[in-house]
């Protein structure tokens, strides 16, 4: 009977037991709200939660980058820039100014004109064969975009070109950073 008693005893708050007192802190009424296998349900249901409410995003991303094709648009006749010169023109929206090249030795690149650095505008130098761009002096090199001088840590983003019947046409753009 004795050990009864001290069983029921254990399981009293107010016992004198010593390993009782230890936890004596602990309110055993919330021991069964807030323990871990609670705490997991509630963090795996927010997770999928997310990943849920995030879905829609992820598919519209990955039908555009599949299904959609960048227009075909006219930026100007051969005969309109001739080799050393440059043209500006607006690709793929009006609001993203670009830059046609025709180099020296008669290749035709294109790239956006925004610097990579602080969206700056950044222009053709014919005399040093080069990309320039003027704010903080940030040099591109005109075959492959990549910058060698200045602040600029990216390259510019290519734009694909088509010459079909002495037109030069924008099909594309390319980013290849990484």
């Amino acid at each position: 009977m004795d050990d009864n008693k001290k069983k029921l005893g254990r399981n009293e708050k107010d016992t004198k037991d010593d390993m009782i007192n230890l936890v004596d802190n602990l309110n055993r009424d919330n021991d069964l709200k807030y323990n871990r296998r609670s705490f997991l349900k509630t963090a795996v249901g927010a997770s999928v939660t997310l990943g849920l409410a995030t879905l829609p995003f992820s598919i519209k991303a990955m039908m555009k980058d599949a299904g959609e094709e960048e227009k075909k648009v006219r930026i100007a006749k051969l005969t309109e820039v001739p080799k050393g010169e440059s043209f500006n023109f607006n690709y793929p929206t009006e609001g993203d100014t670009a830059l046609l090249i025709h180099t020296k030795d008669g290749e035709l690149k294109a790239y956006n004109s925004k610097c990579t650095h602080l969206q700056c505008p950044v222009f053709y130098e014919s005399e040093q064969d080069v990309l320039l761009c003027p704010c903080h002096r940030g040099f591109f090199n005109v075959n492959t975009g990549h910058p060698f001088a200045g602040p600029p840590q990216r390259e510019l983003p290519l734009i694909e070109l088509e010459v079909i019947d002495d037109v030069v046409y924008a099909v594309g753009r390319k980013y290849r950073h990484g």
